[in-house]
């Protein structure tokens, strides 16, 4: 199983960094701010708009560390990976299946079929843990609609039709969305999904968690061979890592919201943390994303059991299972891909 290493998150704009041996150095106006060795980092987040020196970026690109560009609202800028991994024989095989209608639609409809099931868990786990602070008639209501819904995903054979039942099910599941926040509903609240810009602050933790998330699966399929840009449910657009976006379907609820919940329902994060600018947008200011980022590298350290394989791995490692998954389905060693269908 892979090892489970650093990833660094630069959050100052005027950071530069460069490279010293096999160490990472941050320079701040022209003095050395930090050095960091390279040996146990396996990604590198940059939200600041200084870059990085090309040594750097070579090195990382040999040895295999992600780099990502954020801007310093968290939006996607750009990534920088290194050679190909893995069999090219794989990738060819995952470009032709993506090619084929009935292939996709197989592929694509387990993990809509994940996302909606874990989805459905949430709500699930919410009215029997908190049934004196939800409305258990709504959430009852919804579990059913997506129960109903997970048996036409079983049955359908068309990608058009897959995605308008995965648009359904996201509709129902967002209706409860704000019921499952329970503290500080004074300045923490979800009425719809609100992405470019977030006009909230749940929004705007929503879609940081995602970019995050992204990021890593995206690095768990290009470090077991797979081509990240490539999917089955996401169709080619240049630009756009579409195989990632399939895997982290069904991540996002387990993975992403929840944590996002967790941020507010135990006060980890606080409305001081997040600024509203001119044009609408809130985003998260310096010290709000430091705790996020924090907040987030803990959670990649906690254990579970993996409910596929039966084995106690790391929150974080999770992308990475799912994507040697994937490639041992594309190579005929499973019958087909297994989501993850948390419990």
């Amino acid at each position: 199983m892979r090892k489970l290493l650093n990833t660094i998150f630069i959050t100052q704009p005027e950071v530069y960094l460069a490279l010293d041996g096999e160490n990472i150095v941050l320079l701040k106006e022209q003095e050395k701010a930090g050095r960091l060795p390279l040996h146990n980092i396996e990604g590198i987040v940059s939200f600041g708009y200084r870059g990085m020196s090309p040594a750097l970026m070579s090195y990382c690109a040999e040895k295999h560390i992600s780099i990502v560009f954020l801007s310093m609202s968290g939006r996607f800028l750009a990534r920088v990976s290194g050679k190909s991994r893995g069999n090219v024989t794989l990738r060819k095989k995952q470009y032709r299946m993506s090619d084929r209608q009935d292939i996709s639609v197989e592929v694509a409809r387990n993990f809509i079929f994940g996302k909606i099931y874990n989805h459905k868990w949430m709500l699930e786990r919410m009215t029997r843990d908190y049934p004196l602070r939800i409305n258990v008639a709504l959430f009852k209501q919804t579990t059913q609609h997506l129960s109903d819904i997970l048996a036409d995903v079983r049955i359908e054979s068309d990608l058009d039709r897959l995605r308008g039942l995965e648009g359904q099910a996201a509709s129902a599941y967002y209706r409860v969305f704000d019921e499952m926040i329970l503290q500080q509903k004074e300045a923490f609240s979800f009425h719809s999904r609100s992405r470019r810009p977030p006009l909230d602050p749940i929004n705007a933790m929503l879609s940081f968690a995602y970019t995050l998330l992204a990021n890593d699966v995206a690095a768990a399929l290009e470090g077991v061979g797979l081509d990240a840009y490539v999917g089955f449910l996401h169709r080619d657009r240049p630009g756009r890592i579409s195989l990632a976006l399939d895997v982290m379907e069904e991540l996002r609820g387990v993975y992403a919201d929840k944590f996002v919940l967790t941020m507010v329902n135990k006060k980890m994060i606080s409305p001081s943390d997040f600024v509203k600018k001119e044009n609408g947008a809130v985003i998260m200011t310096d010290k709000g994303r430091r705790t996020f980022l924090t907040a987030w590298q803990n959670r990649k350290q906690e254990k579970i059991k993996h409910p596929f394989l039966g084995e106690k791995i790391a929150w974080g490692l999770v992308p990475h299972t799912q994507a040697l998954l994937l490639a041992r389905f594309l190579r005929n060693d499973l019958d087909e891909y297994p989501p993850f269908l948390w419990k």
